[in-house]
């Protein structure tokens, strides 16, 4: 039998709903999460990520094939033997299992209901500190650290997100940085004019539950109606408030949005395991 997970390790919302318009064809009839990278699902890189620091649950939401993620990982994630490097059995060597459940906006809604949106919905489920990361973004290298998320505990902050070096198809960044470790709301500069530097918002992040519970989120718990909402304007609402705070990922991440996008990182050897 396995070990316990590790009890600083908390739950992860991997968001999965959305329906890929950019990757058509090959969305026509799987969803991006399932796509092929490096021979394994999207998804299954971060279920295993989270697997080796001994995350005991995973909720993932789904609109777009929903029922197809839930027939390929069922209730339950299993990494393979070659992953667990963390929580192992010494004489099984296997990762603690991940127990899975899901949040089926289409089957429910008719659709996705957006970010935001998805995760109020999925809100009951899950702990006051969670994990967020979209099932559509390959970050191998990324580490569900357990000391950040006591980090994250210990701050007054109700979200921590990791940005990343602007990829070609996003070269203005999303947000800024500051040197203590605060999320900036910067607007875009105009052409020709300086501006502290931008990142891209990785999709990974820390929140609590408080986030989704003040001033800048109207949607109650469970989002009962399904109301569409984006992230974004909350995630901004919040950096002005000074409640965001950010690190910068250096490790192999893309944003898996178009067919060219995943032809390359396939046939890309330094995306290997």
């Amino acid at each position: 039998m396995a070990q316990r997970p590790d009890p600083t390790a908390i739950p992860a919302l991997l968001l999965a709903a959305g329906r890929g318009e950019r990757m058509r064809p090959l969305t026509d009839t799987t969803p991006k999460p399932l796509l092929q990278v490096q021979g394994k699902p999207l998804l299954q890189w971060h279920l295993e990520a989270l697997a080796r620091v001994g995350c005991a649950s995973a909720l993932i939401n789904t609109a777009w094939l929903g029922a197809q993620i839930e027939a390929r990982f069922g209730s339950r994630f299993d990494a393979p033997p070659t992953t667990a490097t963390a929580i192992t059995n010494p004489i099984t060597a296997t990762a603690a299992p991940v127990a899975l459940h899901y949040s089926h906006e289409g089957r429910d809604f008719g659709g996705a209901l957006e970010t935001a949106g998805g995760i109020v919905r999925a809100l009951p489920l899950l702990a006051e500190v969670f994990w967020v990361a979209a099932g559509d973004v390959f970050a191998p290298d990324f580490v569900f650290a357990p000391e950040a998320v006591a980090r994250f505990k210990a701050s007054p902050q109700l979200a921590h997100i990791w940005l990343v070096p602007n990829p070609d198809h996003n070269p203005g960044g999303d947000f800024g940085l500051t040197a203590e470790g605060l999320a900036l709301n910067l607007p875009k500069p105009a052409p020709g004019a300086a501006q502290q530097p931008r990142y891209t918002f990785s999709t990974m992040a820390l929140y609590k539950r408080a986030f989704f519970e003040s001033a800048w989120c109207s949607i109650p718990a469970g989002n009962p109606a399904g109301v569409q909402a984006p992230l974004a304007p909350m995630l901004r609402a919040a950096m002005d408030a000074g409640w965001v705070s950010a690190a910068l990922y250096t490790g192999r991440w893309t944003d898996v949005g178009t067919p060219e996008r995943l032809q390359q990182l396939n046939s890309d050897p330094r995306q290997q395991p």
